[in-house]
């Protein structure tokens, strides 16, 4: 044909190529830009050796799994993964257990259970109470010592605790250990509530703290029995007396001074 191209000649050849490859562009780019979309995104499955995907439409539980994770990583909600698979409790997944992921998939049967046996019912140690006694220190005999609060002790002596801690009732009586003076009486000592220091002779303090009320004053001068604060639940979990004995400043186990109950 004269005056025109064939469909044979070189150039319209090219041209339809090139139409079919901008074509083919074009479709590349529209299913890039539908990921892009706030829409619902499809499952994606991972082919590789360790993937837990299964039939299509399904999953199969791996170690390490959980709902958030398999919901994530198919574009599902925790939500929509639990109600497509009737699951009660999220936190019960099995390894081997057979995901559904799209209501279009019929329910999978599920492999066996292997048969385990009852766990053996948890025998309750139990812990003894705390010491009541303790080696009698050398120095004890120095001052004559006397049980600060009447209650059993719930927290015994170490490293951490500096003290034993005596349970009691809002409002029991808090008595002076020996004779002393009030060197501090107050709550501006953290996690101790309000306090009470007492110096002794011979290079001994006692503290008195958690109390829910003090009946002492810097300065005053007490006897061993005098009731020095009410038992209180100040800066602690529960009504108790903290009570130290310190030697030269060096915390001491109270239970090695004060007398036998």
């Amino acid at each position: 044909m004269h005056g025109g191209y064939s469909s044979a000649h070189p150039l319209v050849g090219s041209l339809t190529r090139r139409t079919r490859q901008a074509m083919f562009a074009l479709g590349v780019l529209a299913v890039l830009a539908g990921c892009g979309t706030k829409g619902p995104r499809a499952p994606v499955t991972d082919m590789s050796a360790t993937s837990g995907a299964a039939a299509s439409g399904t999953y199969v539980v791996r170690p390490g799994d959980t709902l958030y994770k398999i919901a994530q990583a198919h574009g599902l909600s925790v939500a929509t993964l639990t109600r497509l698979n009737n699951i009660s409790d999220p936190t019960q997944l099995r390894i081997g257990q057979v995901l559904r992921l799209s209501g279009d998939t019929p329910m999978p049967e599920q492999p066996p259970v292997a048969a385990t046996k009852p766990a053996p019912t948890p025998v309750k140690p139990v812990t003894p109470p705390p010491a009541t006694a303790a080696a009698r220190a050398a120095d004890a005999n120095l001052i004559s010592w006397g049980w600060p609060a009447q209650g059993k002790i719930i927290q015994g002596f170490n490293s951490n605790t500096k003290g034993i801690d005596i349970e009691g009732n809002p409002g029991d009586p808090v008595i002076a250990a020996a004779d002393g003076k009030v060197m501090y009486a107050g709550n501006g000592v953290r996690g101790l509530g309000n306090l009470v220091l007492l110096g002794h002779s011979n290079g001994f303090i006692t503290a008195y703290a958690h109390n829910q009320q003090l009946l002492v004053k810097s300065g005053d001068v007490v006897k061993k029995g005098s009731r020095i604060a009410l038992l209180g639940q100040t800066d602690t979990t529960s009504p108790r007396l903290h009570f130290e004995i310190r030697r030269s400043g060096t915390p001491v186990n109270p239970l090695s001074y004060l007398p036998p109950r």
